[in-house]
């Protein structure tokens, strides 16, 4: 959180911190597992390598991640929602209960055509 910016609308805060293109599906999985890098790959097999990299490089700098690096050979990292990011799972909860409405909303349109 150390980049605060100035917003005009309070909309545009979580928007601008979850609105990158895997931001929300990361924190998504994060919410109730700790996951190393090749396990959220396989999650979001769409997301390249270095896009999902960045994604997790942006939420670790907004500090709604946790990034543990143990000191084994081969190294191993974990990500796993800070205490910080835990307050955001309200929002990916309603996020889904609207992502859901609209799919039966849009399966329900699709069979009547």
């Amino acid at each position: 959180m150390s980049n605060i910016k100035t917003f005009n609308c309070p909309i545009e805060a979580p928007i601008s911190i979850i609105g990158g293109k895997y931001k929300a599906i990361i924190l998504y999985h994060l919410i109730d597992n700790t996951l190393r890098f090749n396990e959220l790959q396989k999650l979001i097999p769409q997301a390249t390598p270095k896009m999902l990299t960045q994604q997790l490089r942006e939420l670790e700098s907004d500090e709604l991640i946790n990034r543990t690096v143990y000191p084994v050979v081969p190294p191993k990292t974990e990500y796993s929602l800070s205490e910080f990011g835990k307050s955001i799972i309200p929002v990916i909860d309603a996020m889904c209960d609207w992502g859901n409405n609209y799919l039966k909303k849009a399966e329900t349109q699709n069979s009547l055509i």
